[in-house]
Protein backbone atom coordinates (compact mmCIF):
# COMPACT_ATOMS: atom_id res chain seq x y z
CA UNK A 1 0.00 0.00 0.00
CA UNK A 2 2.82 2.37 0.94
CA UNK A 3 4.58 1.78 -2.38
CA UNK A 4 1.34 2.17 -4.37
CA UNK A 5 0.63 5.55 -2.76
CA UNK A 6 4.15 6.83 -3.42
CA UNK A 7 4.01 5.67 -7.06
CA UNK A 8 1.33 8.28 -7.66
CA UNK A 9 3.52 11.14 -6.44
CA UNK A 10 6.13 10.67 -9.21
CA UNK A 11 3.88 9.24 -11.93
CA UNK A 12 3.68 12.52 -13.95
CA UNK A 13 7.49 12.94 -14.13
CA UNK A 14 8.15 11.61 -17.67
CA UNK A 15 4.86 13.12 -18.90
CA UNK A 16 5.61 16.81 -18.30
CA UNK A 17 6.95 17.23 -21.84
CA UNK A 18 3.69 15.89 -23.24
CA UNK A 19 1.70 18.26 -21.02
CA UNK A 20 3.88 21.16 -22.23
CA UNK A 21 3.04 20.26 -25.84
CA UNK A 22 -0.67 19.92 -25.02
CA UNK A 23 -1.13 23.04 -22.89
CA UNK A 24 1.78 25.20 -24.09
CA UNK A 25 3.38 26.23 -20.79
CA UNK A 26 7.01 27.06 -19.94
CA UNK A 27 9.73 25.21 -18.03
CA UNK A 28 9.09 27.53 -15.06
CA UNK A 29 5.49 26.32 -14.96
CA UNK A 30 6.72 22.70 -14.96
CA UNK A 31 8.80 23.37 -11.85
CA UNK A 32 5.93 25.16 -10.10
CA UNK A 33 3.51 22.32 -10.90
CA UNK A 34 6.07 19.89 -9.49
CA UNK A 35 6.71 21.98 -6.35
CA UNK A 36 3.00 22.23 -5.45
CA UNK A 37 3.34 18.60 -4.32
CA UNK A 38 5.90 19.57 -1.65
CA UNK A 39 3.64 22.31 -0.28
CA UNK A 40 0.89 19.72 0.16
CA UNK A 41 3.24 17.39 2.05
CA UNK A 42 4.53 20.16 4.32
CA UNK A 43 0.99 21.34 5.11
CA UNK A 44 -0.12 17.86 6.17
CA UNK A 45 3.04 17.24 8.22
CA UNK A 46 2.49 20.47 10.13
CA UNK A 47 -1.28 20.21 10.58
CA UNK A 48 -1.89 16.47 10.92
CA UNK A 49 1.47 14.69 10.97
CA UNK A 50 0.53 12.82 14.16
CA UNK A 51 -3.11 12.13 13.25
CA UNK A 52 -2.69 8.35 13.00
CA UNK A 53 -1.56 8.21 16.66
CA UNK A 54 -4.90 9.79 17.60
CA UNK A 55 -7.58 8.44 15.25
CA UNK A 56 -5.87 5.19 14.21
CA UNK A 57 -3.71 4.03 11.31
CA UNK A 58 -6.45 2.73 9.02
CA UNK A 59 -8.56 5.93 8.81
CA UNK A 60 -5.49 8.02 7.96
CA UNK A 61 -4.36 5.55 5.30
CA UNK A 62 -7.84 5.52 3.78
CA UNK A 63 -7.81 9.34 3.66
CA UNK A 64 -4.40 9.15 2.00
CA UNK A 65 -5.65 6.66 -0.58
CA UNK A 66 -8.70 8.87 -1.15
CA UNK A 67 -6.40 11.81 -1.94
CA UNK A 68 -4.30 9.57 -4.22
CA UNK A 69 -7.45 8.48 -6.09
CA UNK A 70 -8.63 12.09 -6.39
CA UNK A 71 -5.19 13.05 -7.74
CA UNK A 72 -5.41 10.34 -10.42
CA UNK A 73 -8.91 11.53 -11.37
CA UNK A 74 -7.65 15.14 -11.66
CA UNK A 75 -4.96 14.06 -14.13
CA UNK A 76 -7.46 11.92 -16.04
CA UNK A 77 -9.75 14.94 -16.35
CA UNK A 78 -6.95 17.42 -17.11
CA UNK A 79 -8.11 19.92 -19.72
CA UNK A 80 -5.92 22.77 -18.50
CA UNK A 81 -3.18 23.79 -16.11
CA UNK A 82 -5.49 24.08 -13.10
CA UNK A 83 -6.14 20.33 -13.16
CA UNK A 84 -2.40 19.65 -12.99
CA UNK A 85 -2.02 21.92 -9.96
CA UNK A 86 -4.96 20.18 -8.28
CA UNK A 87 -3.56 16.74 -9.08
CA UNK A 88 -0.13 17.58 -7.67
CA UNK A 89 -1.59 19.16 -4.53
CA UNK A 90 -3.77 16.12 -3.86
CA UNK A 91 -0.76 13.90 -4.48
CA UNK A 92 1.18 15.87 -1.86
CA UNK A 93 -1.66 15.49 0.62
CA UNK A 94 -1.69 11.71 0.07
CA UNK A 95 2.08 11.47 0.59
CA UNK A 96 1.93 13.64 3.71
CA UNK A 97 -0.79 11.44 5.22
CA UNK A 98 0.97 8.20 4.26
CA UNK A 99 4.61 8.93 5.12
CA UNK A 100 4.27 8.91 8.90
CA UNK A 101 1.20 6.68 9.26
CA UNK A 102 2.37 3.90 6.91
CA UNK A 103 5.86 3.85 8.42
CA UNK A 104 4.37 3.53 11.90
CA UNK A 105 1.91 0.86 10.67
CA UNK A 106 4.70 -1.28 9.18
CA UNK A 107 6.56 -1.08 12.49
CA UNK A 108 3.38 -1.86 14.47
CA UNK A 109 2.77 -5.00 12.42
CA UNK A 110 6.39 -6.21 12.52
CA UNK A 111 7.10 -9.38 14.51
CA UNK A 112 8.91 -9.13 17.84
CA UNK A 113 12.55 -8.14 17.33
CA UNK A 114 11.93 -6.97 13.77
CA UNK A 115 11.90 -3.20 14.34
CA UNK A 116 15.13 -2.54 12.44
CA UNK A 117 14.04 -4.66 9.48
CA UNK A 118 10.61 -3.01 9.54
CA UNK A 119 12.23 0.44 9.34
CA UNK A 120 14.13 -0.59 6.24
CA UNK A 121 11.05 -2.23 4.69
CA UNK A 122 9.13 1.03 5.17
CA UNK A 123 12.01 3.03 3.69
CA UNK A 124 12.29 0.66 0.73
CA UNK A 125 8.54 0.86 0.11
CA UNK A 126 8.71 4.66 0.23
CA UNK A 127 11.72 5.15 -2.07
CA UNK A 128 10.90 2.11 -4.19
CA UNK A 129 7.42 3.45 -4.84
CA UNK A 130 8.84 6.86 -5.74
CA UNK A 131 11.19 5.15 -8.20
CA UNK A 132 8.51 2.94 -9.74
CA UNK A 133 6.27 5.92 -10.53
CA UNK A 134 8.33 7.42 -13.38
CA UNK A 135 9.35 3.96 -14.56
CA UNK A 136 5.72 2.80 -14.86
CA UNK A 137 4.53 6.02 -16.50
CA UNK A 138 7.49 6.08 -18.90
CA UNK A 139 6.91 2.50 -20.05
CA UNK A 140 3.17 3.01 -20.53
CA UNK A 141 3.62 6.38 -22.26
CA UNK A 142 6.18 4.94 -24.67
CA UNK A 143 4.77 1.52 -25.46
CA UNK A 144 1.01 1.68 -24.75
CA UNK A 145 -1.84 3.88 -26.03
CA UNK A 146 -3.25 7.00 -24.32
CA UNK A 147 0.03 8.14 -22.68
CA UNK A 148 -1.61 10.92 -20.63
CA UNK A 149 -4.44 8.70 -19.37
CA UNK A 150 -3.42 5.05 -19.06
CA UNK A 151 -0.78 5.56 -16.30
CA UNK A 152 -3.34 7.25 -14.05
CA UNK A 153 -6.06 4.69 -14.84
CA UNK A 154 -3.64 1.91 -13.84
CA UNK A 155 -2.74 3.76 -10.66
CA UNK A 156 -6.42 4.27 -9.84
CA UNK A 157 -6.90 0.50 -10.05
CA UNK A 158 -3.90 -0.12 -7.77
CA UNK A 159 -5.28 2.40 -5.25
CA UNK A 160 -8.64 0.59 -5.22
CA UNK A 161 -6.87 -2.73 -4.49
CA UNK A 162 -4.87 -1.06 -1.72
CA UNK A 163 -8.03 0.33 -0.12
CA UNK A 164 -9.41 -3.21 0.04
CA UNK A 165 -6.22 -4.32 1.81
CA UNK A 166 -6.47 -1.47 4.33
CA UNK A 167 -10.01 -2.51 5.23
CA UNK A 168 -8.78 -6.08 5.80
CA UNK A 169 -5.78 -5.15 8.00
CA UNK A 170 -6.14 -4.97 11.80
CA UNK A 171 -6.08 -1.60 13.57
CA UNK A 172 -3.01 -1.28 15.81
CA UNK A 173 -3.88 1.90 17.74
CA UNK A 174 -5.86 0.82 20.80
CA UNK A 175 -6.59 4.15 22.48
CA UNK A 176 -8.27 5.96 19.59
CA UNK A 177 -9.81 9.40 19.93
CA UNK A 178 -12.03 11.50 17.63
CA UNK A 179 -10.65 13.66 14.83
CA UNK A 180 -11.27 16.79 16.92
CA UNK A 181 -8.45 15.66 19.24
CA UNK A 182 -5.82 16.05 16.49
CA UNK A 183 -3.66 19.11 17.07
CA UNK A 184 -1.22 20.83 14.69
CA UNK A 185 2.33 19.60 15.20
CA UNK A 186 4.51 22.66 15.59
CA UNK A 187 8.16 22.30 14.53
CA UNK A 188 10.55 22.57 17.45
CA UNK A 189 14.30 22.60 17.98
CA UNK A 190 15.63 22.18 21.56
CA UNK A 191 19.02 23.77 22.22
CA UNK A 192 20.83 20.44 22.63
CA UNK A 193 19.77 19.30 19.14
CA UNK A 194 20.91 22.37 17.22
CA UNK A 195 24.57 21.39 16.78
CA UNK A 196 23.54 18.11 15.12
CA UNK A 197 20.47 19.48 13.36
CA UNK A 198 22.22 22.23 11.36
CA UNK A 199 24.53 20.12 9.18
CA UNK A 200 22.02 17.23 9.07
CA UNK A 201 19.29 19.58 7.79
CA UNK A 202 21.61 21.15 5.18
CA UNK A 203 22.60 17.72 3.84
CA UNK A 204 18.93 16.66 3.74
CA UNK A 205 17.98 19.89 1.95
CA UNK A 206 20.63 19.36 -0.76
CA UNK A 207 19.72 15.67 -1.21
CA UNK A 208 16.03 16.43 -1.68
CA UNK A 209 16.86 19.40 -3.93
CA UNK A 210 18.86 17.06 -6.18
CA UNK A 211 15.84 14.75 -6.33
CA UNK A 212 13.61 17.70 -7.11
CA UNK A 213 15.71 18.75 -10.09
CA UNK A 214 15.95 15.17 -11.36
CA UNK A 215 12.22 14.61 -11.22
CA UNK A 216 11.14 17.97 -12.64
CA UNK A 217 13.83 19.10 -15.10
CA UNK A 218 15.85 16.06 -16.20
CA UNK A 219 13.22 14.78 -18.71
CA UNK A 220 13.38 18.17 -20.47
CA UNK A 221 17.19 18.11 -20.46
CA UNK A 222 17.24 14.58 -21.87
CA UNK A 223 14.83 15.58 -24.64
CA UNK A 224 16.28 19.01 -25.53
CA UNK A 225 20.02 18.49 -25.08
CA UNK A 226 20.51 14.75 -25.58
CA UNK A 227 17.69 14.08 -28.07
CA UNK A 228 16.34 11.32 -25.83
CA UNK A 229 12.64 11.32 -26.65
CA UNK A 230 11.96 7.85 -25.26
CA UNK A 231 9.73 8.32 -22.21
CA UNK A 232 10.75 4.95 -20.78
CA UNK A 233 14.42 6.01 -20.74
CA UNK A 234 13.53 9.32 -19.07
CA UNK A 235 11.50 7.47 -16.44
CA UNK A 236 14.31 4.96 -15.85
CA UNK A 237 16.94 7.66 -15.27
CA UNK A 238 14.76 9.29 -12.60
CA UNK A 239 13.88 5.89 -11.08
CA UNK A 240 17.59 5.03 -10.70
CA UNK A 241 18.07 7.97 -8.32
CA UNK A 242 15.33 6.69 -6.00
CA UNK A 243 16.52 3.08 -6.16
CA UNK A 244 20.07 4.23 -5.37
CA UNK A 245 18.69 6.16 -2.39
CA UNK A 246 17.23 2.92 -1.02
CA UNK A 247 20.68 1.33 -1.32
CA UNK A 248 22.28 4.30 0.43
CA UNK A 249 19.81 4.06 3.31
CA UNK A 250 20.50 0.35 3.66
CA UNK A 251 24.24 1.09 3.81
CA UNK A 252 23.78 3.32 6.89
CA UNK A 253 23.34 0.18 8.98
CA UNK A 254 26.79 -1.00 7.85
CA UNK A 255 28.82 2.22 7.99
CA UNK A 256 27.11 3.75 11.04
CA UNK A 257 25.38 7.10 11.48
CA UNK A 258 28.58 8.93 12.43
CA UNK A 259 30.24 8.11 9.12
CA UNK A 260 27.15 8.08 6.89
CA UNK A 261 26.59 11.83 7.07
CA UNK A 262 30.08 12.95 5.86
CA UNK A 263 30.19 10.06 3.36
CA UNK A 264 26.76 11.03 2.08
CA UNK A 265 27.87 14.65 1.70
CA UNK A 266 30.86 13.46 -0.34
CA UNK A 267 28.58 11.36 -2.56
CA UNK A 268 26.22 14.31 -3.03
CA UNK A 269 29.16 16.49 -4.10
CA UNK A 270 30.25 13.80 -6.56
CA UNK A 271 26.69 13.48 -7.87
CA UNK A 272 26.47 17.25 -8.36
CA UNK A 273 29.84 17.27 -10.16
CA UNK A 274 28.68 14.48 -12.48
CA UNK A 275 25.46 16.36 -13.19
CA UNK A 276 27.50 19.49 -14.01
CA UNK A 277 29.59 17.44 -16.44
CA UNK A 278 26.44 16.02 -18.02
CA UNK A 279 25.01 19.52 -18.51
CA UNK A 280 28.30 20.91 -19.84
CA UNK A 281 29.16 18.12 -22.31
CA UNK A 282 25.70 16.66 -23.00
CA UNK A 283 26.62 13.10 -21.99
CA UNK A 284 23.90 10.59 -21.06
CA UNK A 285 26.30 8.26 -19.13
CA UNK A 286 27.12 11.15 -16.77
CA UNK A 287 23.40 11.75 -16.17
CA UNK A 288 22.98 8.08 -15.21
CA UNK A 289 26.06 8.13 -12.95
CA UNK A 290 24.83 11.34 -11.34
CA UNK A 291 21.48 9.67 -10.57
CA UNK A 292 23.20 6.64 -9.01
CA UNK A 293 25.88 8.49 -7.02
CA UNK A 294 23.68 11.42 -6.00
CA UNK A 295 20.81 9.07 -5.07
CA UNK A 296 23.10 6.98 -2.87
CA UNK A 297 24.38 10.17 -1.22
CA UNK A 298 20.82 11.30 -0.56
CA UNK A 299 20.01 7.96 1.06
CA UNK A 300 23.11 8.05 3.27
CA UNK A 301 22.57 11.63 4.39
CA UNK A 302 18.83 11.46 4.97
CA UNK A 303 18.71 8.25 6.98
CA UNK A 304 21.84 9.35 8.84
CA UNK A 305 20.30 12.76 9.54
CA UNK A 306 17.04 11.23 10.71
CA UNK A 307 18.84 8.83 13.06
CA UNK A 308 21.17 11.52 14.40
CA UNK A 309 18.53 14.15 15.21
CA UNK A 310 16.15 11.53 16.65
CA UNK A 311 18.88 10.22 18.97
CA UNK A 312 19.87 13.74 20.06
CA UNK A 313 16.28 14.82 20.78
CA UNK A 314 14.50 14.54 24.13
CA UNK A 315 11.78 11.89 23.96
CA UNK A 316 8.97 14.40 24.45
CA UNK A 317 10.28 16.65 21.63
CA UNK A 318 11.35 13.97 19.14
CA UNK A 319 8.26 14.12 16.92
CA UNK A 320 8.50 17.92 16.66
CA UNK A 321 12.21 17.76 15.75
CA UNK A 322 11.64 15.09 13.10
CA UNK A 323 8.76 17.14 11.66
CA UNK A 324 11.12 20.12 11.43
CA UNK A 325 13.67 18.00 9.55
CA UNK A 326 10.99 16.82 7.09
CA UNK A 327 9.84 20.42 6.54
CA UNK A 328 13.43 21.44 5.68
CA UNK A 329 13.84 18.41 3.41
CA UNK A 330 10.62 19.08 1.49
CA UNK A 331 11.52 22.75 1.22
CA UNK A 332 14.58 21.42 -0.62
CA UNK A 333 12.31 19.70 -3.14
CA UNK A 334 10.33 22.87 -3.86
CA UNK A 335 12.28 26.12 -3.44
CA UNK A 336 15.47 25.36 -5.47
CA UNK A 337 13.43 23.70 -8.23
CA UNK A 338 11.34 26.85 -8.69
CA UNK A 339 14.60 28.83 -8.71
CA UNK A 340 15.89 26.67 -11.57
CA UNK A 341 12.63 27.28 -13.44
CA UNK A 342 12.99 31.06 -13.01
CA UNK A 343 16.58 30.97 -14.36
CA UNK A 344 15.78 28.80 -17.39
CA UNK A 345 14.38 31.86 -19.22
CA UNK A 346 17.46 34.13 -19.05
CA UNK A 347 20.18 31.44 -18.77
CA UNK A 348 18.79 28.40 -20.55
CA UNK A 349 18.44 24.91 -19.06
CA UNK A 350 22.20 24.29 -18.91
CA UNK A 351 23.01 27.65 -17.29
CA UNK A 352 20.19 27.35 -14.74
CA UNK A 353 21.32 23.83 -13.85
CA UNK A 354 24.93 24.93 -13.35
CA UNK A 355 23.88 27.79 -11.05
CA UNK A 356 21.79 25.33 -9.03
CA UNK A 357 24.71 22.89 -8.80
CA UNK A 358 27.10 25.62 -7.64
CA UNK A 359 24.73 26.76 -4.88
CA UNK A 360 24.03 23.21 -3.67
CA UNK A 361 27.76 22.35 -3.76
CA UNK A 362 28.53 25.30 -1.47
CA UNK A 363 25.83 24.24 0.99
CA UNK A 364 26.84 20.58 1.15
CA UNK A 365 30.54 21.53 1.43
CA UNK A 366 29.73 23.65 4.50
CA UNK A 367 27.84 20.73 6.04
CA UNK A 368 30.66 18.29 5.25
CA UNK A 369 33.33 20.59 6.70
CA UNK A 370 31.32 21.00 9.91
CA UNK A 371 30.74 17.25 10.23
CA UNK A 372 34.43 16.50 9.73
CA UNK A 373 35.33 18.98 12.51
CA UNK A 374 32.50 17.91 14.84
CA UNK A 375 31.43 14.37 13.93
CA UNK A 376 28.07 13.00 15.05
CA UNK A 377 28.75 10.69 18.03
CA UNK A 378 29.03 7.04 16.97
CA UNK A 379 26.52 6.03 19.65
CA UNK A 380 23.70 7.64 17.63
Amino acid sequence: MFAVCMVGTTLPTPLYGLYQEKFGFSELTVTVVYAVYAFGVIGVLLLAGNASDTVGRRPVLLWGLGCAAASAVAFLCATGLGWLYAGRLLSGLSAGLFTGAATAYVMDLAPSGGASRATFVATAANMGGLGCGPLLAGLLAQYAPWPLYLPFAVHLGLVACSAAVVVWLPETVRDRRPLSAVRPQRPGLPARVRAVFGPAAIASFVGFALFGVFTSVSPAFLAQSLDVDNHAVSGLVVALAFFASTGGQLAVGRVGVGRSLPLGCGALLAGLALLAGALRWDLLPLVVLSALVGGAGQGLTFRGALSAVAAASPADKRAAVISTLFVVAYAGISVPVIGVGVLVGPLGLEGAGLVFIACMAVLVSIAAAYLLRRPVPAST
